[in-house]
């Protein structure tokens, strides 16, 4: 399965920088010109998770896999984007192959690289914002509406996009009124941009770092979003800690008043906005962290693992987390009647620990 977060932005907000230090390399190219990045740079980044270690230990493995989200770093939009300024097409096409928005916005002081756009970061997320609603207006202006005997559902479905294109044209993004699952599946569909949910990521100085909840308050005030989808990060010092040895970056964050690593909240924010989670499969072999949707059936989880485990499903076993690490492993969880057998229809659960049985 692929989930993949666009990262977006005017030019010169710190998106490369923030990309290099997901990736803990250079991986792209952070130079201080726009558009010093033409095709998206995409890396795999595992999500942060104790538990995999701690799991290790209990079955004796060395072999740890975690979940990963995918990134795509795209070049620098700007205004104009929509009708192809500054290879805007280009890069609006890559947003479209993504599943969620990881907005920058430039909060930093620095005279020495270059500012695309106004002096507010405010205005430059609506300029990025707007250049999306256009484009996604132009998709619905393409679509027709169905003529001579209409079938319910065509009926349904212009009115739908009718719906659309005036909350767009009165300035709304469309997963501020997309009400329904079906809603959801059309703007699939139609590859519609701002029907796709977002994170917001406030690039600061490191010396703002110390201010972190009051500039998240400020700034969820004034978008018009929920706090809990805004990341307060400073993508040079981040940048500068994926060098570090973790005790190296306990001591380095210290400095600066804080205690953990922003990227960590930054890529479980991502995975969560995904609505991901994880289940786990632990023996002797390795220890793994798989990846699903919430709401996968135990059946759709053991085809993760291979299609013909879920093709011959008998059932899952299934323990919670903390059970398995406090009986440490397989055998004493199950002495200790802690082992469910589930069917092919039981919801998975965040943190289970599966054994599926199959067939032949």
């Amino acid at each position: 399965m692929s989930f993949s977060v666009a990262i977006v932005g005017l030019p010169n907000v710190g998106k490369s920088t923030l990309f290099n230090a997901l990736l803990q390399k250079q991986a792209a190219l952070a130079a201080n010109y726009p558009f010093a990045t033409i095709e998206p740079n995409v890396g795999v980044v595992p999500v942060p998770d104790n538990n995999l270690i701690k799991l290790a230990e209990i079955v004796n493995t060395n072999r740890i896999i975690p979940s990963t989200v995918e990134f795509v770093d795209i070049a620098g939009l700007v205004k104009g984007a929509s009708t192809g300024a500054g290879l805007g097409n280009k890069f609006l096409a890559n947003v479209r192959e993504t599943s969620i928005i990881a907005h920058v916005i430039r909060l930093f002081n620095d005279d020495n690289i270059i500012k695309e756009g106004s002096v507010d970061p405010v205005e430059d997320y609506q300029t990025i914002e707007l250049e999306l609603q256009l484009a996604d207006l132009a998709t619905l202006e393409k679509q027709t509406e169905p003529k001579g005997k209409k079938m319910p559902l065509e009926i349904l479905r212009w009115q739908i996009i009718e719906r659309w294109r005036t909350a767009l044209n009165n300035g709304y993004s469309l997963r501020k009124v997309i009400d329904t699952d079906e809603e959801l599946t059309l703007a699939k569909e139609l590859s519609l941009l701002t029907a796709k949910a977002e994170i917001v990521v406030a690039n600061v100085g490191d010396v703002d770092l110390t201010q972190a909840q009051e500039i998240k308050k400020n700034l969820a005030a004034q978008l018009n979003i929920s706090p809990d989808k805004i990341i307060i990060i400073s993508a040079k010092l981040e940048e500068e800690l994926s060098s570090l040895s973790s005790n190296e970056k306990i001591e380095f964050l210290a400095e600066y008043g804080q205690s953990d690593v922003g990227l960590d909240a930054f890529i479980k924010l991502a995975y969560r906005t995904l609505k991901l989670q994880s289940f786990y499969t632990a023996g002797e072999k390795e220890v793994k962290a798989w990846t699903i949707p919430v709401g996968t059936t135990a059946q759709q989880a053991a085809g993760v693992i291979h299609t013909d485990f879920a093709k011959h499903f008998i059932n899952a076993q299934v323990v919670d987390l903390n059970d398995f690490l406090s009986y440490k492993g397989w055998k004493t969880t199950k002495e200790n009647g802690k082992v469910r057998q589930e069917g092919r229809d039981y919801q998975m659960q965040e943190n289970d620990v599966v054994e599926f049985m199959v067939g032949k």
